[in-house]
């Protein structure tokens, strides 16, 4: 089982592009790129959350 999407607002766990997932857990087509530590953007429908999809692939 995947892990629950995460909220709006939530820090980043980790950098990456993130897809928002809609409110009963379908794609909606639609990402967005976060940096670690910063806060998910508002999701544009209530319900809407946010799941890592492509992980930043560089290190300090």
């Amino acid at each position: 089982m995947s892990k629950p999407p995460l909220p709006p607002g939530t820090p980043t766990p980790r950098s990456g592009q993130y897809e928002v997932i809609g409110p009963r857990g379908g794609h909606t087509g639609r990402e967005v790129t976060s940096t670690r530590g910063n806060p998910l953007p508002p999701s544009s429908r209530p319900g809407e959350g946010y799941v890592l999809v492509d992980p930043t692939k560089h290190r300090r």
